[in-house]
């Protein structure tokens, strides 16, 4: 029997649960190609809201075409024109023989090296001479407005890890001269999202950065409470099982409310339940899967400093005014400015999140292993 939860992967169909407002607001946004820029810390779910919103709206626009574009292991512009070029004749072609037309015949001063894999329905493969494209980038940052043009389609690209450009030779530069193409376009819009919360919010918010007020921002909000028992009661029943209204609710407060750790501890618990489900189950789930990460959360641990740890330390017992005098001599915080120092590393290393002047921790079994485990010896 397949495990009825997913995690580290895209969510679909019963996978999917609750952002049916977030859902709805994006497809509209893709339909209308309005510029969208999603905001959220990583592994909740920006992933599959976006894959989902792009399913129904071409669902609903027999007109649009979206176009998937994953900048994880991009580190230069030539790769990332090479794949934006591959990607977008992908989206916008139904056959390899109309991939390779297009490839061809879009272009006025670039040409491109075209190979065909093995299976030419899925692998035709698009390359540039990268010194044709320092001189010529504009054909390839325009190309999917042309296509539009010509073929009467709206096309949405949706790039993730979008804050990858920052690791580029000059990363400002090479932003405005995305966002000089990029806002022009009639016929194309663009949906920019990535897992590193706080270069995001310097990209999309800091009134200094080309790409400010690109677009529309969406901040996610974690999953709430009442849809995330109603889906695990859901998909345990969907397997012949049952879990009681406690134990759903300690999920919840385990992993606070956080999306990718509540389908992993259900996942667990749903491993250990014969028939139906309860608390002990859940805690039994819970012991295992920190045990599972301690190894990580060492490794992650070993890379703070002393001072930086002392701060988490105040932050693990609930202390409010961390930067009094009292507090800061009871763990050995030497200073306020260790304390501003501190959090800035912390965020930026995505070990902390700040909203709307609220400190917490990105990662709620991190935050308990550390208060169970580590402080607690």
């Amino acid at each position: 029997m397949e495990t009825p939860f997913i995690f580290g992967k895209i969510a679909t169909e019963k996978n999917f649960t609750n952002r049916e407002v977030e859902t709805a607001h994006l497809v509209q946004n893709f339909k209308s190609l309005i510029n969208t820029i999603i905001i959220s810390p990583r592994r909740w779910g920006k992933s599959s809201l976006v894959n989902r919103a792009a399913k129904l709206a071409m669902e609903e626009d027999s007109k649009l075409r979206i176009c998937h574009i994953d900048l994880f292991n991009v580190r230069n512009e030539q790769h990332f024109y090479s794949l934006l070029v591959q990607k977008v004749i992908a989206a916008t072609s139904s056959k390899w023989e109309e991939a390779v037309y297009n490839a061809k015949n879009f272009f006025s001063h670039l040409v491109p090296k075209i190979s065909i894999g093995t299976d030419p329905t899925n692998e035709v493969s698009i390359d540039f001479d990268w010194e044709e494209v320092k001189h010529n980038a504009d054909e390839v940052l325009d190309l999917a407005e042309k296509i539009a043009k010509k073929k009467g389609l709206k096309i949405v690209i949706c790039v993730d890890e979008f804050q990858n450009i920052s690791e580029f030779t000059d990363p400002e530069y090479f932003q405005k001269k995305l966002r000089s193409h990029w806002q022009l376009h009639q016929n194309v819009a663009y949906c920019l999202y990535g897992s590193k919360r706080h270069m995001m919010m310097e990209v999309f918010t800091n009134s200094s950065k080309p790409f400010y007020k690109f677009g529309d921002l969406m901040f996610l909000n974690k999953i709430a409470t009442p849809y995330l028992v109603e889906f695990f009661k859901s998909r345990f029943s969907d397997t012949g099982k049952s879990i009681n209204e406690d134990a759903s609710h300690l999920i919840v407060e385990l992993v606070d409310n956080h999306p990718y750790y509540a389908q992993q501890l259900a996942q667990q618990a749903w491993l250990r339940t014969q028939n139906e489900c309860t608390v002990e189950i859940v805690r039994e789930a819970h012991t295992a899967l920190v045990e599972q990460l301690s190894l990580l959360f060492v490794t992650i641990t070993e890379t703070l400093t002393t001072q930086q740890l002392n701060y988490l330390n105040a932050l693990i017992a609930g202390e409010k005014a961390i930067s009094s005098t009292e507090v800061m001599y009871r763990y050995q915080i030497s200073s306020s400015t260790s304390i501003s120092r501190s959090k800035a590393a912390l965020i930026k290393n995505d070990i902390l999140d700040e909203t709307a002047g609220e400190i917490s921790f990105q990662d709620p079994i991190y935050a308990y292993w550390l208060k169970t485990e580590y402080f607690a010896k």
